[in-house]
């Protein structure tokens, strides 16, 4: 009986966990909670790695909960957000409803490998803890060198490199999850054609930022 309990509370808690990558109904919900909170440090040093000015246009590709977007509104005039899960989507709309009842900010669902946005449009495009789950980093690496205005900066911050045991039991825990080395992303990044391309380290973390 103890044993079906535990495999029980195995089973409810890798469902919890597949909501990083597309939350869904409550469970989401609560994930995206907890997702806003958790990477709010992780965030912050992403962030100290690109100077953005005032009047840039930003998008967050796999905004989640919205919190990024809340921060870099902070920075910005106009931040764009898109992401797969509707779920997210009302939650991002939620925490920045102010910004988007003014027009400073758009939040849209939709898919990184075609995303309905024109070209050129952005001066900095950012993504926390999401190309992971991404199916073709090649197309959507090229997808976001499109919607990059020239000499535009990408932001890469994940806060699982593959050097850590813990990243086994993310992998273990999440269905259909990739943990790329700074390698591996530095690699595809130029292959999709982008420059200048930057690597930084802190305790497991990575910050990959790159120019078109």
């Amino acid at each position: 009986q103890n044993r079906n309990k535990e495999r029980k509370k195995q089973k409810k808690m890798k469902n919890l966990f597949q909501n990083t990558r597309k939350p869904e109904g409550l469970g989401g919900r609560i994930m995206l909670n907890m997702m806003n909170a958790g990477h709010a440090m992780l965030s912050k040093w992403g962030l100290s790695h690109i100077a953005l000015d005032r009047e840039d246009d930003v998008l967050d590709v796999g905004c989640g909960g919205g919190a990024n977007i809340s921060a870099l509104l902070t920075m910005c005039r106009r931040v764009s957000g898109l992401d797969y899960s509707s779920v997210s989507v009302e939650k991002a709309i939620s925490v920045n409803s102010v910004a988007v009842a003014s027009g400073r900010c758009s939040i849209v669902q939709g898919d990184v490998q075609e995303m309905p946005f024109e070209k050129c449009s952005f001066d900095a495009v950012t993504a926390f803890e999401t190309v992971y789950f991404w199916d073709d980093m090649l197309r959507s690496f090229a997808e976001i060198r499109r919607v990059l205005k020239p000499g535009g900066i990408f932001l890469i911050c994940n806060e699982s490199d593959g050097t850590k045991k813990s990243d086994e039991r993310w992998l273990e825990k999440i269905e259909g999850m990739t943990i790329y080395s700074s390698a591996d992303l530095s690699g595809l990044l130029e292959s999709a054609g982008f420059a200048n391309i930057k690597v930084y380290n802190k305790k497991g973390w990575i910050c990959v930022t790159a120019r078109k």
